[in-house]
């Protein structure tokens, strides 16, 4: 068993809930579930926050080794400035090495901030999207004046 599959596991049992109950929230199998925690497959990285948020955790608790139970509240703080932006449209600038190609030149919604990861939703030629992005990865943020 890796260790994000032992954290969903012994997250899950905590809340008393079953590999089928905790699937069925998520929208997956049971036999999903019970293969993210022996460590056979990872989720999808558009997977992470729903599990965090269902477990009550951080993302950064279930992808970073060294983030532990202790210091997850620690690591769950995000700054005022940018909880402010939580709910808003905005434009994202990444660093050049970092660069989102979804999200370039396109204004976005932030949905939620987990640890040092920030959820966004954006209208693309795609279709409407929902991306798991770090923090770290965004050089600057304008704040976008909402259609009346």
């Amino acid at each position: 068993m890796n260790e994000m599959g032992n954290r969903i596991a012994r997250k899950r049992k905590d809340l008393g809930m079953t590999q089928s109950e905790f699937a069925d929230q998520l929208n997956v199998t049971r036999q999903t579930v019970s293969r993210w925690e022996a460590g056979t497959v990872l989720p999808d990285i558009d997977k992470i926050s729903d599990i965090a948020d269902l477990l009550g955790v951080s993302c950064d608790y279930l992808l970073k080794d060294d983030v532990t139970e202790e210091n997850e509240t620690v690591n769950k703080g995000v700054s005022r400035l940018l909880r402010a932006a939580e709910g808003k449209k905005v434009r994202l600038n990444f660093f050049e090495d970092e660069a989102d190609y979804d999200l370039f030149n396109t204004d976005c919604r932030i949905i939620a901030f987990e640890g040092g990861w920030m959820k966004v939703q954006a209208l693309t030629k795609k279709g409407t999207i929902e991306k798991l992005i770090p923090v770290s990865s965004v050089l600057s943020m304008e704040i976008r004046q909402e259609d009346e």
